[in-house]
C-alpha cells in the first residue's frame, strides 16, 4: 500500500502526466526529482531510525568508491519495511509507468531491489554507469530510485548526486542530498552518475534509500557490468588506474558469468 507513505502529488494518477512531461524532457538524461516524496511522519521516522553505519554489512571501498549499505530491512525500524512495500506495490508500479512510459516495472526482493547507502567523512562514489541487468534473476533494470534523507545537510558539505553527460564532458545536473528529496532516472549509457567527495562534522553521514526497477529483457538487452569512468579533472594516474581497473573486472565478470557464475556481486557479505 502506497497511499498514506509517497505523497499524492507523486502517487495519483492525474499527475502523471505533468511528471511524465518534466521527466521525459529532462537532460542530460530522462529523470525527475520529487521534493518531498515520502510523507512527512514516514521520512521523520526513516531519519531518526536510520541504521548507524557500523550496522550496514557490505562496505565498498576501492580507488572508485567509499560507501557502505545493506538490504536486511528486517534488522532495521519497520518504517523501513513499509517503504519497501510502498515502493513495491501495485499502486506505485502503475504511476512509475505512467511516469516513465515504460510498462511493466517492478522491483525484487535481493540486494538490486531495495535497501539503504550511507556514508561518513570522506565518502564518494565516483561517476559510473549502472549494470544494466540483475544477472542472477535475468532482469533489465531500466529505473533507479534514490531518495535522500539528510536534515540539515548544508551546501558545503559537497555530496550532490552528479549527472554527466555521455561524453563524460560536463556535468549537466546537480541534487543536493536534502532530507526526503527523491530522485528516479533511466539507467542506461547516457546517464552516467556519482557523488564527489563529502567533508561532513562528526556525527553526520551521508543517507540514502534506493530501490531498482525491472522488466524483462527486450530483444537484444544482453549483460553489460556497471563501469567507472573519469571526470575530466581527474588526475592522469587515477583514469589510468581506473580504465585498468575497470577493464579486468569487466572482462574477469564476463568470464565468470560464461562459466554460469550467476552472483556477481563479491562484495555482498550479507
Amino acid at each position: 500500500m502506497a497511499q498514506g507513505i509517497i505523497q499524492d502529488a507523486y502517487l495519483k494518477a492525474e499527475h502523471a502526466e505533468a511528471l511524465n512531461a518534466s521527466y521525459t524532457n529532462a537532460q542530460p538524461c530522462k529523470y525527475l526529482v520529487m521534493e518531498n516524496f515520502f510523507t512527512e511522519e514516514i521520512a521523520n521516522d526513516l531519519f531518526d531510525n536510520f541504521p548507524s553505519i557500523q550496522d550496514l554489512n557490505v562496505k565498498r571501498k576501492s580507488l572508485n568508491e567509499d560507501k557502505s549499505e545493506d538490504y536486511h530491512f528486517e534488522r532495521w525500524h519497520p518504517s523501513f519495511a513499509k517503504i519497501r512495500e510502498a515502493v513495491s506495490s501495485d499502486e506505485w508500479y502503475a504511476q512509475l509507468s505512467r511516469i516513465t512510459g515504460i510498462e511493466g516495472l517492478h522491483t525484487t526482493t535481493d540486494a538490486l531491489g531495495s535497501g539503504v547507502h550511507q556514508g561518513k567523512n570522506g565518502s564518494y562514489v565516483d561517476i559510473h554507469i549502472d549494470v544494466n541487468m540483475n544477472p542472477k534473476l535475468g532482469l533489465w533494470r531500466r529505473i533507479n530510485l534514490l531518495v535522500y534523507l539528510n536534515k540539515n545537510w548544508k551546501p558545503e558539505y559537497g555530496g550532490d548526486l552528479e549527472l554527466w553527460n555521455k561524453e563524460m564532458t560536463e556535468c549537466e545536473v546537480k541534487v543536493p542530498p536534502t532530507f526526503n528529496t527523491a530522485v528516479i532516472f533511466y539507467t542506461d549509457d547516457n546517464s552516467p552518475h556519482g557523488y564527489r567527495k563529502i567533508n561532513i562534522p562528526e556525527g553526520e553521514s551521508r543517507k540514502s534509500f534506493y530501490t531498482y526497477f525491472y522488466t524483462k529483457p527486450g530483444e537484444g538487452v544482453s549483460y553489460r557490468d556497471s563501469k567507472f569512468v573519469s571526470r575530466p579533472d581527474d588526475a592522469a594516474s587515477k583514469k589510468l588506474a581506473t580504465g585498468v581497473k575497470e577493464t579486468l573486472k569487466i572482462n574477469g565478470k564476463k568470464l565468470l558469468k560464461f562459466i554460469g557464475l550467476k552472483n556477481l556481486d563479491f562484495q555482498d557479505k550479507n
